[in-house]
């Protein structure tokens, strides 16, 4: 699996509208037939910083994704909602998701 998280420093104006701006590229990106997982957050630390966390099942799914017509829709839009360059951390070949061992209901 491709494990992504990109951390988007949205422009204070648009932060509170960000989830709507992006709601048809996160439909139709969880829509792809490679795809695991496409989830939003909000930062609690910065309330104009959301977090993207996706999941792919590999290099074609990936692939697909980045030249899916709405990623490219994502390149040439979204430049203008946000105050800086989205950082991004990639894995390549990780594990899905497991138990974490550390924290347990009870």
């Amino acid at each position: 699996m491709i494990f992504i998280v990109v951390k988007f420093p949205v422009k204070p104006e648009h932060a509170e509208n960000w989830p709507d701006i992006v709601a048809d590229y996160t439909k139709n990106t969880r829509a792809e037939a490679g795809n695991r997982f496409f989830e939003w957050s909000r930062s609690l630390e910065d309330k104009n910083t959301y977090v993207l966390v996706e999941g792919f099942d590999g290099q074609d799914a990936a692939v697909a994704h980045v030249g899916s017509d709405h990623f490219k829709w994502a390149v040439e839009n979204l430049g203008a909602y946000i105050s800086g360059t989205p950082r991004i951390i990639n894995v390549q070949d990780a594990s899905d998701w497991g138990p974490m061992a550390e924290i347990q209901p009870h």
